[in-house]
């Protein structure tokens, strides 16, 4: 079997690049690198500048801590929006999801990631501090925990709660359960059981 061509310098930075992705490996990587270049020299260049753009234009909100462009973000500034409600959301991805779903119409806080002792991540690096001191600014009643259902969202969600319940703040969990349009027999046990706990 010949040895693999040695790739351009540029090349490689460029799949070592598309690595950061998640769940892109370096086949994947090196597929698109090589279809970016081959097929679509115009989408590689506006990715490029998108990205660049993002990169260097958006900061977090000084309320909320999601991306935005301005100081403070719309939905921070959103009069509409419901000041006693606060959903406290490990990403902004998970945000936007909750939006998507037109069923709340709170505020947010977007903790940019979830406890993880072995990664180093502990509450420090999450700036807990600034979320209790958002929680208890007067306004807000109920704090909604909206992390993950992983190991380290679960001990997210235990450590706000016990945090925010100290200051006599009303704290709630996202509700686990069988999924709308879900048949009983795909549905794993353990979130028939969760949903069997959590009945109402």
């Amino acid at each position: 079997m010949d040895p693999q061509l040695p790739e351009p310098e540029p090349l490689t930075a460029l799949i070592e690049a598309l690595r950061r992705l998640p769940g892109v490996g370096v086949r994947s990587a090196r597929r698109m690198a090589y279809h970016l270049l081959q097929h679509d020299v115009q989408g590689a260049d506006v990715l490029a500048r998108a990205l660049g753009g993002a990169v260097s234009r958006l900061k977090h909100c000084a309320r909320c801590n999601t991306f935005t462009e301005d100081e403070i973000c719309a939905t921070c500034l959103n009069p509409r929006r419901d000041q006693s409600l606060l959903c406290i959301v490990e990403t902004a991805a998970d945000q936007n999801t909750i939006e998507a779903s037109h069923g709340y119409r709170g505020l947010y806080f977007v903790l940019m990631g979830r406890l993880a002792p072995l990664e180093g991540i502990g509450p420090q690096e999450l700036d807990f501090a600034r979320i209790v001191e958002r929680a208890t600014d007067g306004q807000v009643q109920e704090v909604i925990l909206a992390t993950n259902f992983t190991a380290e969202g679960e001990t997210t969600a235990h450590f706000l709660s016990e945090a925010l319940s100290e200051r006599g703040l009303k704290v709630t969990r996202l509700a686990r359960g069988v999924p709308a349009g879900g048949e009983l027999e795909y549905v794993d046990a353990g979130t028939i059981a969760w949903a069997l706990m959590e009945r109402r």
